[in-house]
């Protein structure tokens, strides 16, 4: 049965950072509200519960996970790790705190949406790439929804991104909503079967 057939609101908690919490933006031009906006124009009932906290790492997130899941959200997309990239946090600890974050959403039967993040390119090549593979690693080993990539499409557009050139503006949030779109609603059908 599609998505679009179901007609029970379903609750999608967005975990993330900046990025999920629209910093920078007005009300209505972040992630948060583009997404829920995007779904429901497809027909789709969703709330998207904004769990984002500006500058947060992953840790940051796996410490307030039970305060967000007190919102009792049907499916979770978690986006972490850009801040862990930015302050050159070994990928081991980013991988034992989403792993963490992962689990434990499991054991709630909350079905995940994984968003990777890459690391700024002047940390090296062999930075990046640990980083790159913790979260595919993940993916399989937690057999979630997978988008290899949160900014893709955005990042390094300087007319995507408002003027530190690290935060979508409005438009930038609009092709992040667009691109990721599919693997929502391969989340949400998930979250309903």
């Amino acid at each position: 049965m599609s998505v679009q057939a179901q007609g029970r609101e379903i609750r999608i908690l967005a975990l993330g950072d900046s990025l999920v919490a629209g910093y920078g933006l007005a009300r209505g031009e972040g992630f948060v509200a583009q997404l829920e906006a995007a779904l429901r124009a497809r027909g789709i009932p969703a709330r998207v519960l904004d769990g984002g906290v500006s500058g947060d790492t992953t840790a940051g997130g796996l410490a307030r996970l039970d305060w967000a899941l007190a919102e009792t959200p049907d499916a979770a997309i978690v986006a972490l790790g850009g801040n862990d990239g930015l302050r050159a946090i070994d990928p081991a600890a980013t991988y034992a705190n989403l792993d963490a974050i992962l689990t434990r959403l499991a054991a709630r039967n909350i079905p995940v949406l994984l968003a990777g993040m890459l690391a700024p390119p002047n940390l090296g090549a062999e930075y990046g790439a640990a980083f790159r593979d913790a979260y595919e690693r993940l993916a399989r080993a937690h057999d979630v929804v997978f988008y290899p990539f949160f900014l893709d499409g955005v990042a390094a557009e300087p007319a995507l991104n408002q003027p530190d050139g690290i935060h979508p503006n409005a438009r930038g949030v609009a092709v992040m909503v667009e691109r990721i779109l599919p693997a929502v609603e391969r989340l949400i059908e998930k979250a309903r079967s």
